[in-house]
């Protein structure tokens, strides 16, 4: 087997016995202790946790934009130094340029790369299109609501065609009709890609929904306290219709459960 059919055949993202610690008025405080994971082509993982266990840190650490102290961090099978190739990071602050138009934000990372500006504005007013922003690609930030924000930065992160995405409780802020709406067509455009993506967030029901696995982490320093493989059927479009499903409450029970919020 050669080389690209190799690298073909290995998971998007896997994760060895990481860990990671943060130096704080001299004392080393640990924060991410021997923690593995495995993402699979195709496949979308939420990772839930107790607030401040470190869940931001191991999306940076993932992205390259922290180094590990100690376990690799492998993309397609190799070990990458600085921020990977082809991988999707959004937020949750949208970052909108605000001087920037809906389609001047979306098109910001092909420009930079630089992708003609013909084929930018297609690819971006396409992207646009399907996130439910037809008729918006000329409205600056300042006249979106939330949601529409949202779905501009989801955009600025779809257009550059990325392989994996890692999202960092990018919906937090919405409220629920809208995180629904947004939830629902990003899911549709990475099914429909065979993209694979990593969730942060701190909505179990959100969760659950989404992802095909959910990956509960401990507190901190933060390790992998159990794992739940997602069966709600065939058909995850209809984002009531599931929550109202018994499996649906079941697995938000049981993971509300492993979470261990109790104030100590």
């Amino acid at each position: 087997m050669n080389a690209a059919a190799t690298a073909a055949a290995d998971p998007p993202l896997v994760v060895e016995r990481v860990a990671k610690s943060y130096e704080f008025d001299g004392k080393v405080m640990p924060v991410i202790a021997d923690l593995s994971l495995t993402l699979g082509k195709g496949e979308i993982i939420s990772v839930v946790g107790p607030s401040g266990c470190g869940k931001t840190t191991l999306l940076n650490t993932l992205c390259g934009l922290l180094v590990p102290d100690t376990g690799r961090i492998r993309w397609h099978g190799r070990e990458v130094r600085g921020q990977p190739q082809n991988v999707g990071y959004m937020l949750q602050k949208d970052l909108l340029l605000p001087w920037r138009t809906a389609l001047g934000n979306t098109m910001l990372g092909l420009e930079i790369r630089g992708v003609a500006a013909a084929e930018a504005q297609d690819r971006g007013r396409a992207v646009l299109d399907q996130l439910g922003l037809h008729g918006f690609a000329d409205h600056y930030p300042s006249t979106l609501s939330g949601g529409m924000r949202q779905r501009v930065a989801l955009a600025r992160t779809l257009v550059n065609d990325p392989d994996v995405l890692l999202l960092d409780e990018p919906f937090a802020a919405l409220d629920f009709q809208s995180k629904l709406l947004i939830e629902n067509d990003m899911l549709a455009m990475v099914r429909r890609g065979g993209r694979s993506m990593l969730l942060i967030t701190h909505d179990i029901e959100e969760a659950v929904s989404l992802a095909d696995r959910v990956i509960v982490l401990s507190r901190r320093p933060t390790w992998v306290k159990a794992v739940y493989d997602i069966e709600l059927g065939a058909d995850r479009s209809d984002m009531i219709a599931l929550r109202e499903t018994p499996e649906f409450s079941q697995y938000v029970r049981r993971i509300w459960a492993d979470l261990d919020v109790a104030v100590q």
